[in-house]
């Protein structure tokens, strides 16, 4: 008997991906008790190789979000906030106890998924990435999160967002295993057609022992302004590590940059108000009682099922798409679009093997800070660095590099050429055995489940 790659192996799904026989809510009242008949490729493939499906995890409501905070099922909590790092800065720098610490956001959409991963409850899991889904909660939980190549990982039972970005993400906590999961996944898959149709080969990843060959960029135009300081240290610490080791380290440009946050924002809407007009309440999910006529249906279900956010989104994208707006919003910003692929390609043609970027401009915040701002504002802040490789299609991943002075998380993004997620993990790889991440230290929390079961225990056999 053959085992699979991933034969007993717990792994977690995000809540936007179909599962036969499971609930898939996209954490919304309008999918509450839909269950798929089918299920997603990337899920499938996962369960043929002999992974075990531990659970489904939370996400910001359809996936629109950076905090995995506004999905119907709560916030997430991110296991830092529970960390031995972080409680002893905190407690050392504040005087506050414990009991007063606010618990900390993971970042979104994929929040839930980068929690499970950080917390040792799996050994990976998949998350969606169509603006920095994966990254984003990636580097807010200190775990790698890689956003593949479009079009190398199969979107079939991924339910859209925006169809021309989206990509399954991975979670892992180290690269290796994301090679792992990606060679799993890789592949044309028929049932999607912006799948590639060339053979797609596993790959371990190799050990760099000349970086004489290696070339990073470093794009001038991401030193952002609201970059918080110990970002900014680690990110020129990160380039020095490399220009130490001998590998060539430029300044690159990529002029649109400034213009691709819009750009995004206005794509994404106008793609979101199109796919989220097929929950009407007549074929599945959440149906209103209302009768009066087709049309008050049609109003009230999506009132009742969907939350600000995402009829925000759907407004302002049926605006960008009114017939006297189409041409100065959408095909503006489509003009725009090709403008950042051409830079990356620009770039890369210039014999640059990767870029390396922040992540995120800041760690992780606490619940009641992140909330103070609406989730527009703080998706425009946190996407900033990570939405241009989803609209260039290109490769990316965030590495963990540092913990800050309050004991948390800051990730660093390395970008590649399309479909080089080879050369793009092996420099990741290097990037990881070099800084040596320390292990999340989670024992205090552990030692208090350990009590309550052993007088759970002791309770119920005397």
């Amino acid at each position: 008997l053959r085992l699979g790659d991933l034969d007993g192996i717990p792994i977690a799904v995000k809540d936007n991906f179909s599962t036969m026989g499971i609930e898939t809510t996209c954490a919304s009242n309008m999918l509450k008790g839909y269950i798929p008949p089918y299920n997603a490729t990337v899920v499938q493939k996962l369960l043929d190789q002999g992974a075990i499906l531990v659970g489904k995890t939370n996400l910001d409501e359809f996936a629109m979000g950076s905090g995995s905070t506004d999905g119907v099922f709560g916030p997430v909590k991110n296991p830092w906030s529970y960390s031995q790092q972080y409680r002893e800065k905190c407690t050392r720098n504040s005087g506050m106890s414990n009991e007063e610490l606010n618990w900390l956001i993971t970042g979104g959409s994929s929040g839930g998924s980068a929690a499970a991963v950080s917390s040792f409850t799996c050994f990976a899991a998949l998350g969606s990435d169509t603006g920095g889904s994966t990254r984003n909660p990636a580097s807010l939980c200190g775990v790698v999160g890689l956003k593949p190549t479009y079009g190398l990982i199969s979107r079939h039972g991924l339910i859209p967002l925006v169809n021309s970005m989206d990509v399954p993400g991975i979670l892992t906590r180290c690269v290796d295993d994301s090679a792992t999961m990606l060679g799993v996944l890789g592949g044309h898959d028929p049932k999607d057609s912006t799948t590639v149709q060339d053979p797609f080969h596993p790959f371990q990843i190799p050990s760099i022992t000349d970086t004489s060959q290696l070339c990073v960029g470093i794009p001038k135009e991401y030193n952002a302004p609201g970059m918080s300081s110990e970002t900014l240290a680690v990110w020129s610490k990160a380039a020095g590590l490399f220009e130490k080791a001998g590998a060539k380290v430029v300044e690159v440009s990529l002029p649109h940059t400034c213009y691709s946050i819009v750009c995004y924002h206005v794509l994404c809407a106008a793609e979101v108000a199109s796919n989220m007009a097929r929950f009407d309440g007549l074929e599945y999910g959440h149906r209103s009682s209302a009768d009066k006529s087709t049309e008050a249906l049609y109003a009230a279900t999506r009132r009742e099922g969907f939350n600000d956010v995402v009829r925000g989104r759907i407004l302002s994208g049926n605006y960008f798409l009114l017939k006297q707006n189409y041409e100065t919003y959408f095909i503006k910003a489509q003009k725009v679009r090709r403008l950042i692929a051409e830079d990356f390609a620009r770039v890369f043609g210039s014999g640059v093997d990767v870029l390396l970027t922040p992540t995120t401009l800041n760690g992780a915040v606490p619940y009641v800070e992140f909330v103070k701002e609406d989730n527009r504002t703080r998706s425009t802040q946190d996407d900033l660095f990570t939405q241009a490789a989803n609209m260039a299609g290109l490769p990316a991943i965030n590495v963990p590099a540092a913990l800050s002075e309050r004991g948390l998380p800051i990730g660093l993004q390395f970008i590649g050429c399309a479909f080089r997620e080879r050369q793009l993990l092996t420099v990741a790889k290097w990037f990881e055995e070099q800084v040596q991440f320390p292990a999340i230290q989670l024992q205090d929390l552990m030692d208090q489940v350990d009590g309550v079961s052993r007088e759970e225990k002791s309770a119920s056999f005397p």
